[in-house]
């Protein structure tokens, strides 16, 4: 099985989207690739080579629904209440409609839609994510202050990739740390495995429900 996380940006920031590529073995997430400076058809196209190997699990970073007559989706609350009683700063949950949000929301509606359009061999599913709780919630107290700190301090974010290989992400490099966005990406993929794996279960998550909201939303 290969698990992608995607960490995305909106559709003029190719620049800061960032895709992880992993192979589940046994117990483990075994490290591909990280490819960054993503336009559409990179994603796609790399979507579809990797689902001509296994089945693919995708963890995208941005909404993929918006609530209908704006605001806040049910998720969207929900799931900041929780990052708050971790102890966590509401701001990273903002409405999908919001205007600093609104085109990461069409692109990863767009995406999403093509993905589930493309005609691969094995199959692919895919869930929203927000890495900073997947980090946030799977940290011990002790070491909480570093998925404070790790958008702009690197030590946080090399103790973040330390940590990552503890949770059997493994091979993975050292230049994950260099940028937030790559350590993103890992964390997205890390919350789609624990959704997939039955060995393992979301810290937070609220089903689809469609026609509106049709993927699973997760940490």
């Amino acid at each position: 099985m290969r698990i992608i996380g995607i960490d995305l940006s909106g559709p003029s920031n190719h620049k800061d989207t960032v895709l992880a590529v992993f192979e589940k073995q046994g117990s483990e997430l075994k490290f591909i690739k990280l490819m960054s400076n993503m336009g559409d058809l990179d994603i796609l196209e790399e979507i579809k080579i990797q689902s001509k190997l296994d089945e693919v699990v995708i963890g995208m970073d941005a909404p993929l629904s918006y609530e209908d007559g704006g605001g806040d989706r049910q998720g969207d609350k929900l799931l900041r209440q929780f990052i708050i009683s971790l102890g966590m700063k509401s701001g990273s949950i903002m409405p999908p409609t919001l205007n600093r949000m609104v085109y990461l929301t069409l692109r990863g509606i767009k995406l999403t839609r093509e993905i589930e359009n493309m005609k691969t061999f094995y199959p692919i599913s895919i869930v929203e994510v927000h890495p900073g709780a997947a980090i946030g919630s799977r940290l011990p107290q002790e070491d909480f202050h570093y998925v404070l700190k790790y958008k702009q301090d690197l030590s946080s974010r090399c103790f973040i990739r330390n940590w990552l290989g503890e949770q059997q992400l493994t091979q993975l490099p050292k230049s994950i740390e260099e940028e937030s966005h790559t350590i993103d990406a890992c964390a997205a993929a890390l919350s789609a495995w624990h959704w997939q794996d039955p060995l393992f279960k979301p810290k937070w998550l609220l089903p689809a429900n469609p026609p509106l909201h049709p993927f699973d939303y997760c940490c």
